[in-house]
């Protein structure tokens, strides 16, 4: 931990709070972050060269697990041409066309640098398409740091959303309606609030309050309402997209969204992000339309070829990676859940292909006020117990986890074991 602790205060002079992205300073959970100096397959090691089995793996982008040698021989060739260039390649109309044939109703895309970025211009280019300023987002759901998506719900079953950032003018959040997750009558109470919504985002397979999917009859209906009252619907996929399914969110629910964004899985650990959907509203971006967008990095041949190569490697058995990997998440889960269970425990457990969560909780988890009820002193307890026993889980419990390809049966069970015998632990001390 030396190097580490030394490390963490070392960034603390130049960086605020030592970290470039507030979860991971391990605020949440307590102790002091690892600085992690090397991934390898679904290992990472720190700066104290200790290992740990990564179940965070960068929050998502990396299905094929750390440093994939097929990825590494890809980026070798394609740096031997530069790095950028600020010009159009046939890498970026590749990865652009390769997105086009999996997604259900995506005919065109942009390229941008983050999911934050992709979320920001496709609520732009969908309030261009209506016409109408006002957006609904739903409690817990996370969408990057824009000034429209820092606001928080207040107390009714739908309102106007307050800013929860400081430096976000009220005349921004004042645009933004809050709803409840899952529930439809919030929504629909979003409805008589504003004749002057132009667009809904939401995260259908939500993973920024821990892993909590909507349920499928909430989401087809909240797409007949969309329809119905002639507003664009985002399918905020920079999590979920590649990464539940081949075909994201759609392979559970059918849902076809008017816009989607993606990111994470699509650049095979290198920043890039996208977002798209039918010609008709995608026509209306810059240069073609009015709606400006635009970026120095965007498509860079590094995070395509990446991105590139490795939806090619996930496509080699025509899908049956997720198959494999959602069942080991499955296996995991249901280790963790009994074994949380023998020791006195409640634990709240689910998956999504390659996607799983839990949460310290009495009651299943459907929204944002729910997953709040989570025990999160237990959470860090156990957090801290699983990384001196060389397991790393994100430090909140409110995030997701993953699982990644170099992973099998044997390493689920160890986890399993090292999680009994970390809530034994806690269960003594207590």
């Amino acid at each position: 931990m030396l190097h580490s602790i030394n490390d963490f205060n070392e960034a603390k002079q130049v960086i605020p709070g030592g970290v470039n992205s507030p979860v991971r300073a391990f605020g949440a959970v307590g102790g002091t972050p690892r600085f992690i100096k090397k991934g390898e397959g679904a290992y990472l090691s720190d700066e104290d060269n200790n290992t740990y089995l990564d179940f965070v793996q960068s929050y998502g982008p990396l299905i094929l697990g750390h440093a994939h040698p097929s990825v590494l021989k890809c980026l070798h060739e394609i740096m031997q041409n530069g790095f950028s260039f600020g010009a159009p390649t046939e890498l970026e109309t590749a990865l652009a066309k390769e997105l086009v044939l999996l997604i259900p109703g995506l005919e065109k895309v942009r390229f941008v640098n983050s999911g934050t970025e992709a979320t920001m211009s496709a609520i732009r280019l969908a309030r261009a398409y209506s016409g109408k300023d006002d957006i609904v987002k739903f409690s817990g759901c996370y969408h990057g740091h824009s000034d429209s998506l820092l606001v928080k719900a207040g107390s009714g079953l739908a309102t106007f959303g307050a800013t929860s950032s400081l430096g976000v003018p009220e005349d921004v959040a004042k645009h933004t309606i809050v709803a409840e997750y899952n529930s439809i009558e919030s929504f629909k109470e979003a409805l008589r609030l504003s004749k002057n919504i132009g667009c809904v985002i939401i995260e259908p397979i939500a993973g920024n309050m821990g892993l909590v999917p909507a349920k499928k009859e909430f989401l087809l209906e909240l797409r007949e309402l969309c329809t119905k009252h002639n507003i664009v619907l985002i399918l905020d996929e920079v999590m979920s997209g590649f990464r539940a399914g081949l075909r994201g969110s759609y392979e559970f629910y059918g849902v076809e969204a008017d816009l989607y964004t993606f990111g994470k899985v699509i650049g095979g650990g290198f920043p890039l992000a996208c977002f798209g959907g039918g010609d008709h509203i995608m026509k209306l971006l810059s240069p073609v339309g009015g709606v400006y967008q635009a970026g120095t990095l965007s498509g860079n041949p590094i995070a395509v070829g990446a991105g590139l190569m490795s939806l090619a490697i996930i496509r080699q058995d025509d899908g049956l990676l997720y198959e494999r990997l959602e069942s080991l998440a499955t296996r995991l889960v249901t280790g963790l859940k009994e074994g949380a269970k023998s020791n006195g425990f409640s634990l709240q457990t689910e998956v999504r292909g390659s996607m799983f969560g839990f949460f310290f909780n009495d009651k299943p988890v459907t929204n944002f006020k729910e997953a709040l009820e989570s025990n999160t002193e237990l959470y860090a307890r156990w957090h801290a117990k699983m990384l001196d026993r060389g397991v790393y889980f994100a430090p909140s419990q409110f995030e997701t986890s993953f699982i990644c390809a170099p992973m099998n049966e044997a390493m689920m069970d160890e986890v399993i074991v090292k999680s009994n015998d970390a809530l034994k632990e806690i269960k003594h001390d207590a």
